[in-house]
């Protein structure tokens, strides 16, 4: 295992560097993930975009990414999280340099769906993380890594309109958008080649277990394979829900035969992943998994109802607070996008807090604790209005976004320690959760006000407080088997 030593922030060597590598790994794919976000008035201008035209691309950057998060799951638990991660910064470069090079709508649009697998990118440093880090230290080290790794989008907010603006004015006025938004594929691709020369999956003499068989999450128990079953139904529904908006009742993208054509794949992926699902499982109908080697799959349902609720929260708020302190203050929009990029700001302290914190004082109390804070800060939120000061309200999102984000990295906290064999499965459903959220989230925001859009959110942070109650804190040893059949107990706490 890693050595003894903690964690030392100024440090570049040993566990250390392969975290400083993976946190700036998952940094360059939300710099990448977002690149468009900040530079949106100018690409529509120049590639004469309408407004429906806008929000499909908005749309399209984050359909890919809930089964994406489940693909990159399974590749890094088979394929080992440095190849992977690799293989993903250099693939993700082509679509960003397709965007880039766009000529027309329809050029932008398929480079934006296909970026949209750069947002699984998240789920493999969680791999990576987990085989370098004691258990007492893997909640603070995760949560460096989502927080500071996060930061990429508000990276790209902050940057690009400035580096589009300098090649603007050094080359071409029309075009500086296109520069700034090759540069953050120019980026990927190099570091594709300084994360693979650089790090290994383990630890000297650590073993990389990883799952018996490929193709879908293993579980250990009749229970859990239907739990597991009821939980893919969630993220078919956010899949639809994207098809639907990209409908003729939604923003008009494709025909109606287009939409018939993708719901009919929807059903067929999900005939085709239960076929995977029952045949890596179906063996415990005949053959009941010893107990020394199961885990509870509902570790994982708890988790993934907790990150709905908090990433989710976090990434439709994150979308819709410039427009929220715009409208209910009367703000230039410039102004309450800078005010707002506090909320997202905070990634950099809170969600490394949130693993400290469960480290410190265990996963699952420091989870209830945070959640009823969650509850409570979207409570507040939802009575924001014109009588308020703008000081207080900017106050009260950023206390808000403490408990979301300290929420989501005690989440992390917490998923390496339920199977060793699985992490990135488990990461990856985990993660498309927050994904399955902002999409149900950012459609209750179409069609409510902004006080019941914070109130549907402080209904879920409820509901996941109450799921939670259902969780068992990790306590013990993982257990794992070489290829040799020796058993290797790994410690959760």
């Amino acid at each position: 295992m890693s050595s003894p030593a903690g964690i030392t922030l100024f440090s570049f060597s040993g566990k250390m560097k392969v975290l400083h590598l993976s946190w700036m790994a998952f940094f360059i794919t939300f710099l990448v993930w977002f690149n468009h976000a900040p530079l949106l008035g100018v690409i529509g201008v120049s590639l004469g975009l309408s407004a429906s035209e806008i929000k499909t691309l908005l749309i399209l950057n984050v359909a890919l990414t809930i089964p994406a998060r489940i693909v990159i799951g399974i590749l890094t638990d088979k394929f080992g999280p440095k190849l992977t991660f690799a293989v993903l910064l250099f693939l993700s470069s082509i679509p960003c340099f397709m965007f880039a090079l766009a000529e027309n709508f329809e050029q932008a649009a398929l480079a934006r769906f296909l970026l949209g697998f750069i947002g699984a990118g998240f789920v493999i440093g969680i791999r990576m993380v987990s085989e370098w880090f004691p258990a007492n230290e893997l909640g603070t080290a995760e949560g460096i890594y989502g927080g500071w790794g996060n930061f990429g989008s508000a990276a790209a907010a902050i940057s690009l309109p400035v580096i589009a603006l300098f090649f603007g004015e050094a080359f071409d006025e029309g075009n500086g958008w296109r520069y700034a938004i090759a540069l953050t594929g120019l980026l990927s691709l190099v570091f594709s080649f300084i994360w693979y020369f650089n790090v290994n999956d383990t630890p000297a003499g650590s073993t990389y277990f990883k799952p018996k068989k490929s193709g879908a999450m293993e579980v250990t128990s009749i229970g859990d394979l239907i739990l597991l079953v009821l939980m893919k139904l969630p993220m078919y529904g956010a899949l639809a829900l994207l098809t639907w908006k990209l409908s003729p009742n939604g923003v008009n993208m494709f025909s109606e035969s287009s939409i018939l054509i993708a719901y009919l794949s929807l059903v067929l992926l999900f005939l085709y992943e239960l076929a995977q699902t029952w045949k890596i499982n179906s063996h415990l109908f005949s053959q009941p998994v010893p107990e020394i080697h199961r885990y509870q799959f509902k570790q994982v349902a708890v988790l993934n109802v907790l990150y709905f609720a908090t990433f989710g929260s976090e990434l439709a708020v994150v979308s819709m607070l410039p427009l929220f302190f715009a409208d209910v203050f009367h703000l230039d929009m410039v102004y309450a996008g800078i005010l707002a990029s506090t909320y997202a700001f905070m990634n950099l302290i809170s969600r490394p807090g949130g693993g400290w914190l469960s480290d410190k004082f265990g996963r699952k109390k420091t989870l209830l604790i945070l959640t009823v804070g969650l509850a409570l800060g979207y409570f507040a939120m939802s009575n924001i209005n014109s009588s308020w000061s703008l000081t207080l309200a900017v106050i009260t999102a950023m206390a808000c976004s403490f408990f979301v984000q300290a929420g989501e990295g005690a989440v992390f906290a917490a998923v390496p320690l339920i199977k060793r064999r699985l992490t990135g499965q488990i990461a990856g459903m985990t993660g498309a959760y927050g994904n399955v959220g902002a999409v149900v989230y950012l459609t209750v925001l179409s069609m409510v006000s902004y006080q019941e859009f914070f109130l549907v959110i402080t209904a879920t942070a409820v509901l996941g407080f109450i799921v939670l109650l259902f969780m068992k804190e990790p306590k013990g040893s993982i257990t794992e088997v070489h290829e040799d059949g020796t058993v290797e107990l790994i410690s959760v706490s």
